[in-house]
């Protein structure tokens, strides 16, 4: 059974934040005043409507019938391709983060060695040294927090999504 979120009718506004999160309201002055340009408006049908069901395509064809099926979305319109979208946008940044922290653990080693072996150096060239690690040990942090803030979001927030929109899981997982 479909349950209705909003009144028939009534306008609903969508943004997306800077983290990715997708917010509705039924009040633009909801809307915080930096995500109003990007705002969509989205009318609901006058009537109820219910989801397609998961094997919708295959009832068409046991009865018979030559059209296509309509393209399947979730409750807010949003398709397969959308969703498909979000998650190669999010794995592109995972694995971005992913090669950066990577290399700068690289980076960060190396200086490592590098002060190890320093021992016979001036002071001046030593501090120097643990200046650039104590740099590079922050951009290691600032990957990790990006690696897994993407790790997250496909990992458990946009399934969330996906479940709470009424979205097909399927869209979410790689094409065979």
């Amino acid at each position: 059974m479909v349950l209705p979120l909003l009144g028939f009718g009534q306008e609903v506004y969508r943004w997306v934040d800077e983290k990715g999160t997708v917010h509705f309201v039924d009040d633009l002055s909801l809307v915080p005043e930096k995500y109003r340009e990007q705002v969509q408006k989205k009318r609901p049908p006058e009537k109820p409507t219910s989801l397609p069901s998961p094997g919708g395509s295959e009832e068409l064809e046991s009865k018979g019938k030559s059209e296509s099926a309509p393209e399947r979305k979730d409750l807010l319109g949003c398709g397969e391709e959308w969703w498909r979208a979000k998650v190669k946008e999010w794995n592109d940044k995972f694995v971005s983060a992913q090669k950066n922290f990577d290399a700068t653990y690289t980076e960060w080693k190396a200086k490592e060695r590098e002060l190890e072996e320093s021992k016979f150096k001036p002071d001046s060239f030593k501090r120097k040294l643990k200046a650039e690690i104590n740099v590079l040990e922050e951009k290691l942090k600032g990957w990790e927090q990006k690696r897994e803030e993407a790790k997250n979001m496909l990992e458990k927030a946009l399934p969330k999504q996906a479940q709470d929109y009424r979205a097909d899981p399927d869209w979410l997982k790689p094409k065979e």
